[in-house]
């Protein structure tokens, strides 16, 4: 059971409630103590990376409700790289481009067209990502027109030839959070390609920020979009 003396909007001092809320001095917020362990708990457990399913499995928590929450927590993810993006981008950068395939799809040549390519910055060991559009538009038609196999020789061999670089090693930050996005990736059994965006951005989040900073940081615009 988590006691909170500290107000979670203004960090002043809260105290506890008849009625099982805690009360800031200063701003006189009300707050739930349940929601908030409630809400601290999902929280770590996004943060720490076990599954939704887990989460449902092992507590009183409804898989569903434990997803919209996980949702919830991947679109801040996203709205805080974009406000440390605008922090970040003007110092010296690194970048390079990356395709990511789910293993289960890379012998198959048609699977080009599901790749996932994004561009990775790396500002002075802050990551930031960028999605490229998507090739599933002209799926459709080259499979059609049967020149699917010519279409992915092509562009292999244009990832060989152009592919965007300017870094100064091969081993750095940027490799060594492609490596991270692979592992974290993984436990997912496939996702969808208008959710992809969320979970690079939640593998950036993380990346980014040691738990610790994650948690306050989830917690902090959670409640500021719950106002």
């Amino acid at each position: 059971m988590l006691w909170m003396d500290e107000c979670l909007f203004c960090h002043s001092f809260a105290y506890a409630l008849s009625d099982g809320r805690v009360k800031c001095s200063k701003c006189l917020k009300k707050i739930s103590l349940a929601k908030i362990n409630k809400l601290m708990l999902l929280i770590y457990v996004f943060v720490d990376n076990e599954s939704a399913w887990s989460l449902s499995q092992r507590t009183k928590l409804s898989y569903s409700s434990v997803q919209k929450y996980f949702h919830h927590f991947r679109i801040l993810c996203a709205k805080i790289c974009e406000n440390e993006y605008e922090y970040v981008r003007m110092q010296q950068c690194e970048y390079e481009e990356y395709y990511y395939l789910e293993h289960s799809k890379k012998h198959k040549k048609e699977a080009i067209f599901d790749a996932h390519n994004f561009l990775t910055f790396d500002y002075s060991q802050h990551i930031y990502t960028v999605l490229m559009p998507s090739l599933q538009q002209y799926k459709k038609q080259f499979l059609e027109d049967d020149v699917a196999g010519g279409f992915m020789n092509e562009f292999n061999s244009f990832k060989r030839k152009t592919r965007i670089i300017k870094v100064e090693k091969h081993f750095n930050n940027i490799v060594t959070f492609w490596e991270y996005f692979e592992r974290s990736i993984l436990k997912y059994k496939g996702i969808k390609n208008s959710s992809f965006i969320y979970f690079l951005k939640e593998c950036e989040f993380k990346y980014n920020h040691t738990k610790e900073e994650a948690i306050e940081l989830l917690l902090k615009h959670y409640l500021k979009d719950d106002k």
